[in-house]
């Protein structure tokens, strides 16, 4: 340990907390309310908009309690204050009738669904705290209870046993296309895939609060059976102009942030180049791939005295990955050398929303958001004579959502709201994909996706809540819907102790890969094009116990019944559930169903005193059913076990040191048992069974170390981290294939040892 060191010649660098407290329903201010730094003993209370502030206050970690009569107290744990920013709270109480004599103690981002069980509040502070993250809140969210990776090269989430396609993705509380650079990152086939790519095109800089869902969503959440991240992107500084610039691995940032004029508004935009791309343009490549990317994205905040506050934001990312073979045979060991591949992808957001208070219990949300995607990869195989090149695979896939929402809430009293919305998007998607000249899927789609929703809170004991809600999901291209009922309720046991129960019917679209299948032995080229919607009905308990300094243990346990599940008709293996990009050129029907359970244990230690922890551990099995044989999913790893602790040291008044360790250790998933002696034979990859996941994988195992030092001047902050990946160089399995240069099967490896340096400076 470190001992801690005194600096009486070096004054004490110093930075404004302030902030706004708000009602959770009807966004009102709470005026009154009395804001305590724990770390300083300081107080003070709420204006008549809600604001409050503390001057030149000594950087480093705080705590802040909030209290008002009729809330709910709080204490928000794991706050920087750091000399180059100001910290901006955005704090919103929950009406309670029932006041407890301990604060409920929560992590800065807030929970914005409303939801009992199954939901993580992410920050941006701990994105950048936490090892192994990439910046990216989807490797973040794998530290969590039920969460894995699905492959180190890409941030695809594993939720439950549940493939990666069974997420969705929302920005500024509506759904949107895959927002991720890369999305054939870390795939079998390296075709693209729905919902991951190798980073998120978002950088972490411009996020605020964030919701990641893992079962049984509130009604406002539909078209998803597994998980839903949930990304709200942070307002600028409305009274200081700041700026943060960045330098790692992962690329190089630029943000600035500010006031527009002096009635409140402002900006924050950034701008990020891949640093693998600056190497690319010096022809420097890693594993003889050439990876760019870059992006940018921005935040316009309009408040005004009687009209609601508007915003306006956007982003977009290009993104390449270009591999070239050497024309030299003799340097090709396996067989993607003989292959020139060529993958660019293209995304973009842009949307504009308002929200307005009519009267003082009625908050109306409005949003309209554009969003679309654009992928291509060609694939060619070189002749090894003359080198030319012959076309082996074409891709091509572009998807565009066009969304209008409105909400309504209602605060009937102080107890009881009423949450009254729709969704209507205007969804397109056209797909081609040829694999030796052969059509693997084809065909386009024009939809409206309607879905409103009602969700009613109330309180009819003192310690009992519930929510009761309706969802309803119509695609209107191929006529199918689903009308999903939707309950949670929470009994508080006592003041440190509560238990939850959450059900709800959700649906989800097919993967335009299903939709658009081609096959000769179809009766028409879209068979597929009116399959039923997947559903799945989940049901959690939830037991929490809280411990006084900040720290809780948590005990959930699920149950997911899916059924409607594109299948074969008869005994065949295949599941949709199990497929992420592959396509299947099959007449396919809603026959299949799925089970997922199992049991979480969480125990997190929010920073305090230097110290923090995230440990839990997660049994659980997931299986396909067809016909009524139960086969084991490809996802059914059993056990998922995570530790993350962490320490920081204060070495001085205007210098800090942390590290942090993280272990994870998953237990395999299944793949395909190959037919060695076929394949070899017939020079080509062959199954035993072409859907069956047979082969179980050895467990994955992988540790993670971040050491960061962070110095703070009296105008700027400088922060230099070493982020080590895989320290152990653990060689995980990623999948087995047939290769035909090497006339075997090869086993293919996740990434090993990767040692991330990132130097930041905000000023």
């Amino acid at each position: 340990m470190i001992a801690q060191s005194s600096s009486k010649n070096t004054p004490s660098a110093s930075q404004t907390i302030r902030g706004k407290i708000i009602d959770y329903v009807s966004e009102q201010p709470v005026v009154g309310a009395s804001i305590t730094l724990l770390n300083s003993k300081k107080g003070t209370q709420t204006d008549a908009d809600g604001s409050f502030s503390f001057g030149k206050m000594p950087i480093g970690r705080y705590q802040v309690q909030v209290s008002s009569v009729g809330y709910e107290s709080q204490t928000i744990s794991e706050l920087l204050l750091e000399s180059g920013k100001e910290m901006v709270l955005e704090i919103r109480l929950h009406a309670t009738a029932n006041q407890l004599a301990e604060a409920v103690v929560r992590a800065p981002s807030a929970n914005l669904s409303g939801a009992v069980t199954s939901i993580q509040s992410i920050s941006t502070e701990q994105i950048f705290r936490y090892p192994g993250t990439y910046l990216d809140p989807a490797r973040l969210a794998t530290a969590y209870a039920g969460v894995a990776n699905s492959n180190d090269q890409a941030n695809g989430m594993v939720v439950r046993g549940n493939s990666p396609n069974g997420v969705q993705w929302r920005l500024e509380g509506v759904e949107i296309v895959n927002p991720n650079h890369l999305s054939n990152a870390g795939t079998f086939s390296d075709r693209i895939t729905q919902n991951s790519g190798g980073v998120n095109i978002l950088s972490a800089q411009l996020l605020g609060n964030m919701s990641f869902l893992t079962g049984a969503f509130p009604a406002e959440y539909g078209n998803a059976l597994s998980g839903v991240m949930d990304m709200r992107l942070r307002k600028g500084n409305d009274k200081e102009h700041e700026f943060t610039a960045q330098a790692g691995l992962i690329g190089i940032d630029l943000a600035a942030e500010g006031p527009i004029g002096k009635n409140g508004a402002s900006y924050l935009v950034n701008y990020r180049y891949s640093f693998t791309g600056l190497l690319a343009t010096m022809g420097v490549k890693f594993g003889g791939e050439d990876i760019r990317f870059q992006d940018l994205a921005f935040n316009l905040n309009f408040p005004t005295k009687k009209a609601g506050t508007f915003t306006l934001f956007g982003m977009g990312g290009l993104s390449s990955n270009v591999f070239a073979a050497v024309r030299d045979t003799s340097q090709w060991v396996v067989q993607k050398d003989g292959f020139d591949i060529n993958y660019k992808n293209q995304m973009g957001a842009v949307g504009v929303t308002h929200s307005v208070n009519l009267g003082k219990r009625t908050l109306w949300r409005t949003a309209l958001v554009a969003s679309g995607l654009s992928s291509s990869r060609d694939a060619y195989i070189l002749s090894k004579a003359s080198f030319e090149k012959f076309p082996t695979d074409n891709d091509n896939s572009k998807k565009i959502k066009n969304s209008f929402s409105t909400s309504l809430s209602y605060k009937l009293n102080d107890n009881n709201s009423l949450k009254v919305g729709v969704f209507v998007t205007h969804q397109y998607d056209k797909l081609l994909s040829v694999s030796e000249n052969t059509f693997k899927a084809e065909g386009h789609a024009t939809g409206l996706v309607l879905q409103p929703y009602l969700n009613f809170h109330l309180s009819p004991l003192p310690k009992l809540s519930a929510n009761v809600g309706l969802h309803y999901l119509n695609y209107t291209y191929n006529k199918t819907k689903s009308f999903e009922p939707r309950l949670s309720l929470s009994y508080q046991l006592s003041n440190n102790q509560s238990i939850s129960v959450a059900y709800g019917l959700h649906s989800q679209l097919q993967p335009a890969q299903l939709y658009f299948a081609q096959s000769d032995f179809f009766d028409n080229n879209l068979a597929n094009a009116y399959l039923g919607l997947t559903k799945s009905h989940h049901y959690v308990l939830s037991h929490q116990y809280t411990f006084k300094k900040g720290s809780y243990f948590k005990t959930e346990l699920y149950f997911q019944k899916i059924f409607n599940v594109p299948t074969f008709s008869g005994n065949s293996a295949f599941s949709a559930l199990n497929i992420i990009e592959e396509y299947q050129s099959a007449n396919l029907r809603n026959l299949g169903d799925g089970e997922n359970y199992g049991i979480e244990f969480t125990y997190q230690q929010f920073l305090t005193n230097g110290f923090y922890a995230l440990t839990n551990a997660t049994l659980y099995r997931a299986y396909t059913i067809n016909d009524g044989v139960r086969r084991n999913s490809r996802y059914n790893g059993k056990h998922i076990f995570n530790l993350t602790i962490g320490k920081e040291w204060e070495r001085s008044k205007n210098r800090m040191l942390g590290a942090s360790v993280r272990v994870v250790w998953l237990g395999g998933y299944y793949e395909r048992e190959i037919d060695e002696k076929i394949s070899i034979a017939r020079q080509n990859l062959i199954y035993k069974d072409a859907y069956d996941f047979t082969v179980k994988q050895p467990d994955y195992f992988r540790p993670d170390f971040r050491i960061y030092l962070k110095k703070s001047k009296e105008k700027y902050s400088r922060t230099l981290a070493l982020d080590i990946q895989n320290i152990a160089n653990y060689q995980n399995v990623s999948f087995s294939y047939y290769d035909i240069l090497q006339n075997k099967i090869v086993r293919q490896y996740q990434l090993g040892l990767i040692p991330i340096l990132s130097y930041r400076w905000e000023f």
